[in-house]
């Protein structure tokens, strides 16, 4: 029986290599194939051709709910059976090893790969490339930095394997790399084919505070802030927005530096070349204030092109100090050109003039005599303003606005807001000017006392002032006299030593002068010679006696002198 079994041994060989003849291309260690025969609730049973089949839990797919009976899979053969006579089988470690000679394969060709980005973390970004996690470094994201690598989350991007270790099984990947790479082909490419001066189309890729970046065929190229628009324009928002397709102008390329820059307003005519022809002088046009500057206001007409209303040319009338009392920003107004300066781009525009001047029919409204009402504005040093009609004033010099009074300033008699009756004195409409009369509405009171009063009339009057001159006396009408030092029968040097105001005077009038409105009084001249208090006169040297007539007129031109010289002094204080 033995020898039976021996020689079975012998001519069939052992269990072990009857099995190992059965299945010669099976190997641990290898990567087979399997076919999915039956999907258990945590596990699938797997076809390999081997005596019994091979156990897959579930966990090792990526993608359980998509495994499917009949479904072809690669997995790892870590032993041809276990102690129950099962394979044991790795999905996983086939996909790694798969995976990880693909990633080889493209690390060395220096491909580019598809990655999905899993999560953010820290420094970058979690990836899945060919099944495996990888490493985006932040830097490496795109050309520049981005600042929100959460909005990459879940999609998908096209990187470069830069770096594999093996043993840690660590992968990095870069983005930027290959979109160098791809840039730095397609700038040698364009600038092979660019001119300056060529139009290209382009796509908006990112908006900077100073420009925006275009993409023209695989290149970024700068659009300036100052090539948007004609215009000013603050932030480039204002004109583009990223994703805009625009066609621009190439300005410049610099094929050494790869710096390329393009234009959008050169694709427009400057506004400023028709612009003679567009805003004669003299016609009237509409804008939008942009600006308030103390010294006026600046006006939009169009995009690129502005005009300034100068605060000279805002009012015919009224004093404007700042445009912000008639004007605001954003409003639209009405304007008049007045002028162009093409070589230095301005405009000069008159906002008053699409009014008609006031002053313009002055004479043919006032004339010099007539009585008009008006109402006080302003009270200066000088004298006070009075606005006869809307926009025209008129000047109540000091001396117009009383006949007896010395005015020194117009609030004595006056105030603000006050309605008052005027003569108009004076009109100069070219230099604007109205000169009003307060006191010429009443009638003169000195001319009244002239028909009152002669000369050599005696009258009693009494003493309202003690200046060094003389003697001033109140008459009728409120008018006042005077008296010299010369005049005056106490004698002294000084009139305060000898008389006292409200002390009441006999006085002859010795002189009316009707031109220079004053009246000259005398007490000497009533007072016979004897009773006249004067210091004895100092001795004198011998003379030759003068004829009489030639010392009485010597004596009246002394006296004349003297009156005229007080009173002009008087009038002076």
């Amino acid at each position: 029986m033995a020898e039976e079994t021996k020689d079975a041994t012998v001519e069939h060989g052992s269990a072990e290599d009857i099995y190992a003849d059965s299945f010669p291309t099976l190997k641990p260690g290898e990567i087979v194939s399997g076919t999915i025969i039956k999907k258990l609730p945590n596990a699938v049973l797997i076809d390999l051709g081997l005596k019994a089949e091979g156990v897959l839990p579930l966990e090792e797919f990526r993608n359980p709910e998509q495994v499917t009976e009949g479904q072809e899979i690669k997995v790892y053969l870590d032993a041809l059976e276990d102690r129950e006579g099962f394979p044991v089988i790795s999905k996983k470690k086939a996909d790694f090893q798969l995976a990880w000679e693909k990633i080889k394969e493209k690390s060395e060709s220096a491909e580019g790969v598809p990655a999905t980005v899993i999560k953010r973390v820290k420094g970058g970004l979690a990836v899945e490339v060919m099944g495996l996690d990888a490493f985006l470094p932040g830097s490496q994201v795109d050309l520049r930095l981005v600042p929100n690598l959460d909005a990459l989350v879940g999609k998908e991007l096209e990187v470069k394997i830069i770096s594999v270790n093996w043993y840690k099984k660590n992968i990095v990947v870069s983005r930027r790399v290959l979109l160098e790479e791809r840039q730095e082909e397609a700038r040698r490419r364009l600038f092979a084919e660019l001119s300056i001066g060529d139009l290209i189309d382009g796509t908006v890729k990112t908006i900077t505070d100073f420009g925006a970046f275009v993409d023209i065929g695989g290149v970024d190229a700068l659009l300036h802030i100052s090539d948007l628009a004609w215009n000013k324009v603050v932030h480039p928002k204002e004109v583009v927005n990223v994703g805009d397709e625009l066609k621009v102008k190439v300005l410049s390329a610099d094929e050494k530096t790869g710096r390329i820059t393009v234009g959008l307003k050169q694709l427009t005519p400057h506004p400023w070349e028709k612009v003679e022809d567009k805003y004669p002088i003299g016609t009237k046009i509409k804008g939008r204030v942009t600006t308030l500057a103390e010294y006026g206001a600046f006006v939009e007409l169009e995009k690129g092109i502005e005009g300034l209303i100068h605060i000279s040319e805002m009012s015919w009338t009224k004093n404007i100090h700042h445009p912000s009392q008639i004007l605001t920003v954003d409003q639209d107004v009405e304007a008049v050109v007045l002028n162009i300066d093409k070589d230095n781009r301005r405009i000069s525009l008159g906002l008053k003039q699409t009014m008609p001047d006031p002053w313009s029919l002055i004479e043919e409204k006032y004339s010099v005599g007539q009585r008009v009402e008006g109402k006080v504005r302003a009270l200066k040093d000088f004298g006070a303003f009075v606005e006869i009609e809307e926009g025209i004033e008129g000047l109540i010099h000091n001396a117009d606005i009383s006949w007896t009074k010395r005015v020194k300033h117009p609030r004595d008699e006056l105030k603000k807001g006050q309605t008052v009756e005027t003569v108009i004195l004076g009109i100069d409409q070219e230099n604007r000017r109205i000169t009003l009369g307060y006191k010429q509405t009443q009638e003169d009171p000195f001319y009244q006392i002239s028909k009152e009063l002669n000369e050599g009339d005696v009258i009693k009057a009494r003493i309202v002032d003690l200046p060094k001159p003389g003697v001033v006396v109140a008459l009728e009408h409120g008018i006042e006299g005077f008296v010299p030092l010369s005049h005056l029968a106490r004698g002294g040097k000084k009139a305060k030593e000898k008389y006292q105001i409200g002390e009441e005077l006999e006085l002859k009038v010795i002189r009316i002068d009707l031109n220079h409105r004053r009246i000259a009084l005398s007490e000497k001249a009533l007072v016979a010679p004897e009773e006249i208090a004067e210091p004895p006169p100092p001795p004198r040297e011998r003379r030759r006696p003068r004829p009489v007539r030639e010392r009485e007129r010597e004596e009246e031109e002394s006296d004349r002198f003297t009156l005229e010289d007080h009173l002009r002094g008087l009038e002076e204080e």
